[in-house]
């Protein structure tokens, strides 16, 4: 039988000169040979590594991360990683620094998910406390943090992360979703965090604005951090936090633009390889001063016709307690967090998130049938939190005559229905029923109609509950 090659040696990796040979041959080439200049010796890649780790290593830790008590100190790549317990809340796990430098952050598994804010000035707020995961939390390495400039500059490109001094809205989002998942014993994945903002004049100039341009670079160093940790990115959610701030456009432009926005924003992102994102708002309740505004009804036209966006909104703004600027207070923006990470679970699982809407007002005589969409049975809530008072939130206006409500109550044969009793018919063709809208001077508007969901807060005792949106709704003839 001929040889077919099969069961001869392998070639040598060098071919032998006159002061030149092979000391050693194994079946898949030589490991040592020879020549002028001395032995050289092939070894395996897992020799190759193992020195690799060994030999790259300072043993000085204190040098390499500071004064920390770390173990298991080891070079992969472009990062020093370590075990440590930097993370009261948490037991020992991995670390991870840069080589050249940075912030130390979790090794942490899994995409790095990106929750943003774009909007006018009130988005930049934040709560002096650090976040809660502040290895995981974290904002691009601009050293900016997590509130942007504010439409002052342009950001700059980074691909790096560094620790947040305070948490902004977006990072309390991230710290409360990683706070449930380490009740679950899930894994802890990182985040960044970013609000864009600026003081644009109305809803078309913030959608080319200094505060979009910056939304973009955001984009941009989310893709380039990921890329440097060897991970996948998605924006996780995007927070639009901009009405009263609109001085120019009227309802229907607004609302329009709301939705051009949105689109303009994943157009963007499907440029950049990144999913469409959860889109999140809180209803617009106004202020002590500003009861009635061109944004509060273009909202009420988003809650019922938004498109085909991935949008909810999360809460009405009554619900959390504002300055006379109306700016949350720290409890407050805690509690919006929790409202938006409670939307974001639901949203991403395709379950609904929505709070009560109302959609119909119907007048039979003296009473008016509303009807809502709603996730569970309404309540009127007898504590009253808001100071709503007994019309619970609900005005008539527009009336040929003044119009007072008598009661509110729930209908006995629908539990998403409530009956106002009024003083008399009310007439006329611009009849509106309103709820937490367009309140008098001097009071915030408000409600007392929830659903029946609720969950306790972080932010103190009072739960947190789905309240009602506000709604403007035309009275029509019907059956109540």
């Amino acid at each position: 039988m001929e040889d077919d090659g099969q069961n001869q040696p392998p070639k040598p990796a060098t071919v032998p000169g006159k002061n030149a040979g092979v000391l050693i041959r194994a079946d898949n080439g030589d490991v040592i040979t020879y020549d002028e200049t001395g032995l050289t010796l092939r070894l395996s890649d897992t020799v190759l590594a193992d020195l690799q780790r060994r030999l790259s290593m300072n043993p000085d830790t204190e040098a390499l991360l500071g004064d920390i008590d770390a173990w298991n100190i080891r070079r992969e790549g472009d990062w020093l990683k370590f075990s440590a317990q930097l993370d009261r809340n948490l037991p020992p796990r991995d670390y991870q620094r840069a080589a050249d430098g940075g912030d130390i952050i979790a090794a942490a598994p899994g995409p790095i998910y990106a929750i943003l804010g774009l909007g006018g000035p009130r988005r930049a707020g934040f709560n002096d406390a650090p976040a809660a995961f502040r290895h995981h939390v974290l904002a691009p390495g601009d050293h900016i943090g997590g509130v942007g400039l504010e439409g002052t500059a342009r950001a700059e490109a980074t691909e790096t992360l560094q620790y947040l001094p305070y948490a902004t809205r977006e990072a309390l989002i991230a710290d409360t979703l990683l706070d449930w998942r380490r009740a679950a014993q899930r894994s802890l994945p990182h985040f960044l965090v970013r609000a864009e903002t600026d003081s644009s004049a109305d809803i078309a100039a913030l959608a080319c604005g200094e505060a979009y341009a910056n939304f973009l670079v955001a984009l941009d160093n989310l893709n380039a951090i990921a890329a440097r940790l060897g991970k996948a990115a998605k924006v996780l959610a995007v927070g639009l936090d901009y009405s009263l701030e609109d001085r120019k456009s009227d309802p229907a432009t607004y609302a329009e633009g709301m939705r051009g926005l949105m689109r303009q924003i994943e157009r963007d992102m499907g440029q950049r390889g990144l999913q469409r994102p959860i889109f999140l708002m809180n209803f617009e309740t106004g202020t002590e001063r500003i009861g009635d505004h061109a944004s509060i009804r273009g909202q009420w036209e988003l809650a019922w016709s938004h498109s085909t966006h991935l949008f909810a909104f999360a809460a009405p703004g009554y619900m959390f307690e504002v300055d006379r600027f109306g700016r949350p207070t720290d409890d407050s923006r805690t509690r919006m967090a929790e409202m938006d990470a409670h939307a974001i679970v639901a949203l991403s699982a395709r379950e609904n998130w929505s709070c009560p809407l109302f959609l119909l007002a119907e007048q039979e005589g003296t009473v008016i049938r509303v009807t809502a969409e709603s996730m569970s049975d309404l309540v009127l809530d007898a504590a009253d939190p808001f100071a709503a008072g007994p019309d619970c939130g609900f005005a008539v206006t527009c009336t040929d005559r003044p119009v007072t409500i008598l009661s509110v109550r729930l209908a006995d044969d629908d539990t998403k229905t409530i009956l106002v009793e009024c003083d008399s018919a009310p007439e006329g063709d611009m009849a509106e029923l309103r709820y937490a809208y367009g309140g008098s001077a001097g009071a915030m508007n408000r409600g007392a109609v929830r659903d029946s969901w609720s969950v306790p807060s972080r932010a103190g005792e009072v739960a947190l509950h789905r309240w009602a949106l506000p709604a403007i709704l035309p009275i029509r003839r019907g059956a109540a």
